[in-house]
């Protein structure tokens, strides 16, 4: 299942450690000038980046083993066949793409559910329908209030569970759920598609960019990977030494470390 939108430019912040998530004043994507065209193909392609494997998204987003196979090629038990939720069908290939991550990113918010994700495919196949190839890594659901309540009238379609609903009514507007509040803190965008994410919520100077580190976990607004640091804290430097050495703040390395540590463990269990 997808879910797609249209969206915004957000800039760049000049702290490459803050953190920055409005949707710019360009609105939907659709430019007119062959310049604009040339760059909002680049982000779109960014989107099909192809550089993980199911095991590098398990771990990355905290998914049980095998999580991330089931969601984008589907599964079998008792000789029952489960689509994939994140895919149309199927694919003969273990790498998975950016937008696939991203998208991922967003259903492991949903996880801790009583509900099993499989019944969001539907959903997110109306969606993808309505707005082409990887939804749920687009802004316009997000952050563009026509893409909120295209989002609500999909689920209302599909008879889609409560507690797998991207979108909530309140106060006769279509709101993001707590689940998907807590995605679009994590994500930024860019010409309406996602362009970096953190992938844990609890560690959000720790980021995934594709265009950084070939897509690997770095501090934010930086080409440092997070595997670097742990390997020079057990190689004896100190939280201290770390910050200066790579010119960073302390809480940036103790973010680093923790999701290194979170990341082994989840390796190990």
């Amino acid at each position: 299942m997808t879910v797609r939108s249209i969206a915004s430019e957000n800039p760049a912040p000049a702290d490459p450690l803050a953190k920055h998530n409005s949707l710019g004043s360009n609105g939907i994507v659709g430019p007119k000038s062959v310049v604009t065209d040339t760059m909002t193909s680049m982000v779109i392609s960014l989107l099909d980046r192809a550089i993980y494997s199911y095991s590098d998204v398990d771990r990355l987003v905290s998914l049980p083993v095998g999580t991330a196979r089931r969601w984008l090629n589907g599964y079998e038990r008792n000789r029952t066949f489960y689509e994939p939720v994140l895919r149309p069908e199927p694919q003969d290939r273990d790498v998975v793409t950016w937008g696939e991550l991203v998208e991922a990113r967003l259903l492991a918010e949903f996880r801790s559910r009583s509900v099993p994700i499989q019944r969001m495919r539907p959903a997110i196949v109306r969606l993808r329908e309505e707005f082409g190839r990887y939804p749920l890594a687009q802004a316009r659901p997000f952050l563009d209030a026509s893409g909120r309540e295209l989002v609500r009238r999909v689920q209302q379609e599909v008879s889609l569970d409560a507690p797998l609903q991207l979108v909530v009514v309140r106060n006769n507007q279509a709101m993001l759920s707590v689940a998907s509040v807590r995605f679009n803190e994590s994500v930024r965008f860019a010409d309406g598609v996602a362009t970096s994410l953190a992938p844990l919520a609890r560690t959000p100077l720790v980021t995934l960019d594709p265009q950084r580190a070939f897509g690997q976990p770095t501090v934010i607004g930086r080409s440092v990977r997070t595997s670097a640091l742990a390997e020079d804290f057990r190689a004896g430097s100190s939280v201290g030494e770390l910050a200066d050495l790579y010119d960073l703040p302390i809480v940036a390395v103790e973010q680093a470390l923790r999701f290194e540590l979170t990341s082994s463990e989840h390796e190990a269990a």
